[in-house]
């Protein structure tokens, strides 16, 4: 008779992200290595120097069985305020032509 573990089942799935994939996510919490702490359908993902509450797209570094590791590509909220700069740029040399 075999003893089979109970533990291990899901060593063989696949994981929820690839190295080298772009993702959008949300830092939640901090680990306790100061790394930010994301979730990409649930698997935990660290992310070097992000702060809880930032909006950032991060590119995946390494995958491990229980998680993953990513860097940051470009804070998220930056390239729309940058977008929002310009749009207001573009706005004032309008008006400044009339």
């Amino acid at each position: 008779m075999e003893r089979r573990r109970g533990f291990g089942r899901d060593r063989f799935l696949p994981k929820p992200v690839e190295v080298g994939k772009e993702y959008e996510v949300d830092i939640q919490e901090t680990s306790r290595r100061g790394e930010g702490i994301a979730r990409i359908k649930g698997l935990v993902t660290f992310v070097p120097d992000a702060r809880p509450g930032e909006h950032v797209k991060i590119r995946i570094t390494r995958v491990a069985r229980r998680f993953a590791e990513a860097e940051v590509v470009k804070e998220a909220e930056t390239e729309e305020k940058e977008a929002e700069v310009v749009k207001e740029a573009e706005t004032e040399e309008k008006e400044e032509k009339e």
